[in-house]
């Protein structure tokens, strides 16, 4: 979790008035209605996928806040199930998030495709990421990714170089592809692991700076690891093993405890804060709802802002002694839960 905060405002149980198994939950609607993406996955219980959805619209309402848009937290998790297609179970989603008129916004997340948002965009006006304008979040959430990486890199080795720098990324979906292409573009000597070997092999065939990581990527010797795949990679039973100096990667809720995050504080190891680093994505999906519509130059301007916000938060854990995803929370709530009107501007 990221923090104790109060109850989520709205659980809605799929089961309940449609074929799907599981939620769309809305965390906080203080500084305007929900956003987040919706995931598709495999889950070994109901109260699996639940758990994922609470935690990940938590990390939205975070997320909006600190880069300074108008919106709250949401999640959907859809359970994969048999017996439907991909796209009846589109149609049917759309149709459930249309019920809620408008408290929540969504897009893609893992499990699901571009074309798939199109598909639903036929069904109802709550869904973002729209081919030719926003489109697929995961090359901007990659880019603040990569941004959030040299403002660590010189906060602890005093230089923004890529070059000479080891990484360990793990999971090379889109998110992680990207960033990897990215590091090693830039001299960076890159080691990638996924469970889907065929993708890191393509990887690895395609760019001579990326290398093949094993199952224990997270605590390789390297400059930097990257989680890219899913929450909790880091917990009370692998903190202590991590060697890297840095932590910063593209995957959502990658500490098991707000705890965990202060271990490796006290190990003198600088952790991102996931919602802050892995932004871009979101800022570039909701800036189609934004007056007079999307526009791409706002969007990387929002972006490039994210160093700025980073730079703040690594400044004052270091002069306060506390880890950077207390700092960041606390940040965040400043903003969300005074009710505001409006967003922070930074």
């Amino acid at each position: 979790m990221i923090s104790n905060q109060k109850k989520p405002e709205l659980i809605v149980d799929l089961c309940k008035d449609s074929k799907l198994k599981g939620f769309i939950v809305i965390n906080n609607t203080n500084l305007g209605p929900a956003q987040g993406g919706t995931r598709i996955a495999s889950y070994p219980t109901t109260k699996d996928a639940l758990t994922d959805a609470l935690k990940l619209a938590e990390a939205m309402t975070y997320k909006c806040a600190i880069v300074g848009l108008a919106f709250g937290g949401g999640k959907g998790v859809i359970v994969k199930q048999p017996g439907m297609t991909k796209k009846e179970i589109l149609k049917e989603y759309a149709l459930q998030v249309n019920k809620l008129k408008g408290k929540f916004y969504t897009g893609e997340d893992v499990g699901m495709e571009e074309a798939d948002v199109q598909y639903m965009m036929k069904f109802g006006p709550y869904f973002n990421g729209k081919t030719g304008l926003a489109g697929d979040p995961s090359y901007f959430a990659a880019l603040s990714v990569f941004h959030a990486i040299k403002k660590s890199l010189d906060f602890v080795f005093h230089s923004e170089k890529i070059n000479g720098r080891s990484f360990a990324i793990k999971g090379v979906g889109k998110t992680g592809t990207f960033l990897a292409k990215f590091l090693s573009k830039e001299g960076g000597k890159v080691y990638v692991y996924d469970i889907d070997e065929s993708k890191t092999n393509k990887l690895i065939k395609e760019n001579k700076n990326i290398l093949a990581g094993d199952k224990d990527i997270s605590e390789m010797d390297v400059d930097i690891f990257c989680p890219c795949a899913l929450g909790n990679d880091i917990t009370s039973k692998n903190v202590n093993r991590i060697r890297a100096k840095i932590v910063c990667g593209t995957a959502n809720n990658q500490l098991e405890t707000i705890e965990v995050g202060d271990r490796l504080f006290e190990r003198g190891i600088l952790h991102v804060p996931d919602y802050v680093a892995n932004a871009g994505g979101l800022i570039n999906v909701s800036d189609e709802l934004m007056p007079g519509g999307y526009n791409r130059k706002r969007v990387l301007k929002k972006i490039d802002n994210l160093k700025n916000i980073l730079e703040s938060i690594l400044r004052k854990s270091k002069r306060d002694k506390i880890s950077p995803i207390r700092v960041a929370n606390r940040y965040a709530e400043s903003i969300f839960l005074k009710k505001k009107e409006k967003a922070y501007a930074h």
